[in-house]
């Protein structure tokens, strides 16, 4: 590249006229030469090194347990676009104790078709891949994240009050009664993902497939973890939210007690406007400073359309990037997992999320490359720990709708 350039001046006038026959020149105008495709060379190398700082990789931008974007390590993008490539750096990594990105494939890719994803065209192309975006749970915002280095996380339930009594200046001031505290133990479940992928696209793909992979990879998990968040059945996954409602599969799990429910006060559909407000102010006070909804968009839309005794909309959208829309004044969360306005169903839960419910995650997200197991394809077998289950019972109310 750069002896290709074309030179911003001619040999013999950088060293000024050249006597024939003259070796002593001829010596001093190789020397001048080669000074002067040194100091070319040096400023190219400059130039590209400042073009490549420039450019990002998709790789670096790995995220966290809790789904926040981290800032880019040229060191560490390049020491995982050598792994994925490569299979070069594997214990630099397991020392960097780095987590992946978001996202899973689960079908084999090769050079040899373009239909599953192998070759890359010899022409000019587009270097971004199109899919369709995939519903991602807002749970992870929306309850405690706790992170653990161990196989589960617990915590303690107080079932009762300490007892306490009135008495006289002199009367007698015997026991009273202490509570119960009993252990609740959020077990981690494994979600995982092993695409494979020739070497051959590895070694000559045109674009950052390290960051393809982690992102791809981790949007699944995402997508995969936020349904278990709300009807995991709790066996190798999460135990599900709506799973704690009254008559629901886990409403005896909890020392507490179940989630209440509160019918929505009509046959297969939401009520009125009335039986929302009732719905709100039947949540303690206590955990009413911090709610907020979670419902489908489905739900949404027909909330939306409501209107109070004098003719006000209760929805109240905002034009405040970032903000959500507000119900009765509480903030709406949108979460496609929640079921649809149907018959028996639990389509709108109200509360304080963050009092009600656990997430805890085993470290991040871990990938093995392995190059041996299905020759010639390198698999990327990619792994995350998480669990979660009901905090307090209390702090959460679930809208039933009837049945027809």
């Amino acid at each position: 590249m750069r002896h290709a350039l074309a030179l911003s001046a001619s040999p013999r006038a950088l060293c000024g006229p050249v006597q024939a026959n003259g070796p002593a020149n001829v010596t001093a105008l190789h020397a001048a030469f080669n000074d002067f495709r040194q100091r070319n060379d040096n400023r190219i190398e400059t130039i590209e090194a400042a073009i490549n700082d420039l450019g990002t990789s998709a790789a670096a931008l790995l995220m966290n347990g809790g789904g926040q974007v981290l800032p880019v390590d040229r060191e560490y993008t390049d020491l995982m676009a050598s792994y994925v490539r490569r299979g070069v750096g594997e214990e630099e990594l397991r020392t960097a104790n780095a987590t992946g990105r978001r996202g899973q494939i689960s079908a084999a890719m090769s050079v040899g078709s373009d239909t599953s994803g192998g070759y890359t065209a010899p022409v000019e192309w587009d270097r971004t891949i199109n899919a369709a975006l995939q519903p991602l749970s807002p749970m992870r915002r929306l309850a405690t994240v706790r992170q653990t280095n161990v196989g589960g996380y617990s915590t303690l339930w107080k079932g009762d009050n300490f007892g306490t009594g009135w008495v006289g200046e002199t009367a007698a001031r015997p026991n009273t009664t202490t509570p119960t505290l009993e252990p609740i133990t959020f077990k981690h479940g494994e979600i995982y993902a092993n695409p494979a992928i020739t070497q051959t696209l590895l070694d000559d793909a045109d674009f950052d497939i390290s960051g393809w992979l982690a992102e791809n990879v981790s949007d699944e998990f995402a997508r995969q973890e936020g349904i278990a968040f709300l009807t995991g059945d709790g066996v190798n996954k999460p135990t599900g939210l709506l799973t704690y409602a009254v008559g629901a599969a886990n409403e005896t799990a909890h020392p507490g007690g179940a989630i209440a429910t509160v019918p929505s006060g009509a046959a297969a559909a939401l009520g009125s406007a009335d039986s929302l407000i009732d719905f709100v102010y039947g949540l303690p006070q206590q955990y009413r400073q911090n709610a907020k909804w979670l419902m489908a968009s489905g739900t949404a839309a027909i909330i939306a359309k409501m209107k109070d005794g004098d003719g006000n909309y209760l929805w109240r959208e905002t034009y405040v990037s970032g903000q959500p829309a507000t119900l009765l004044g509480y903030p709406v969360e949108i979460d496609d997992n929640m079921p649809a306005v149907a018959a028996g169903t639990l389509p709108i839960a109200f509360g304080d999320f963050k009092r009600a419910y656990v997430i805890n995650d085993r470290a991040g997200v871990r990938v093995l490359r392995d190059p041996f197991t299905n020759k010639p394809y390198v698999s990327f077998y990619t792994t995350k720990r998480v669990g979660g289950g009901l905090q307090d019972p209390n702090a959460l109310r679930l809208m039933k709708i009837a049945a027809a």
